[in-house]
């Protein structure tokens, strides 16, 4: 039972406590550029995710055989790998997302939170354990995308997914650059709001 606990604050931790985007303030870059829409933040995310899973496991796996001096150098290659995957494979089944998120999909390999998270957490844990925590971060920074875009979509063209609301225009700010920078921040408060309130009743 206690260990049933233990995997679940794993991948709650991701998602809430420690996610990667509102709290950790990791992968900000694609954050800020990909998130001009709920779709193109989904992607990237997904992307993300499976890239952060599936090199959490190979590391898990192979980390007694890993050198420590060239530890670093194999936690690329291996995150490099599975990049390649994710890139070709959207390449060919999804043109059109793949066009838009463009060259942010190769950046994966140097995204602070897939490194991160091999380095910190799957180099010293069991399979099992970095499998929960590759899920639970790569939700976490799914959701985070994903409302992102859904926020800047919806206050800047006035249409969510793709889907026009309202055959009107929108805060065309919100489709720019600042827009990013204005609704994460707002994010990233109200996380802060919602995490300090919280502890004030657990206080």
């Amino acid at each position: 039972m206690k260990k049933e606990l233990s995997k679940k604050e794993n991948f709650l931790k991701g998602i809430i406590k420690e996610n990667p985007v509102l709290v950790l303030l990791l992968g900000l870059c694609p954050a800020l550029g990909v998130t001009s829409t709920a779709i193109n933040g989904m992607g990237m995310g997904l992307a993300t995710m499976f890239v952060l899973l599936l090199s959490n496991l190979v590391v898990s796996l192979i980390k007694n055989l890993i050198a420590p001096k060239v530890r670093i150098p194999a936690l690329i290659v291996i995150i490099a790998s599975f990049v390649t995957v994710v890139d070709l494979t959207m390449a060919a089944y999804l043109p059109t997302l793949h066009a838009q998120l463009g060259l942010f999909i190769p950046l994966i390999v140097v995204n602070c939170l897939v490194l991160g998270r091999a380095e910190a957490f799957a180099s010293k844990q069991n399979i099992s354990a970095s499998l929960i925590d590759g899920i639970g971060m790569g939700v976490g920074f799914t959701l985070a995308l994903t409302v992102l875009g859904a926020i800047r979509e919806l206050l800047g063209s006035l249409s969510i997914f793709g889907i026009k609301l309202i055959d009107a225009d929108g805060m065309i700010v919100f489709i720019l650059a600042p827009g990013a920078f204005i609704g994460l921040g707002l994010m990233i408060a109200l996380m802060n709001f919602l995490q300090n309130r919280a502890k004030l009743k657990t206080a």
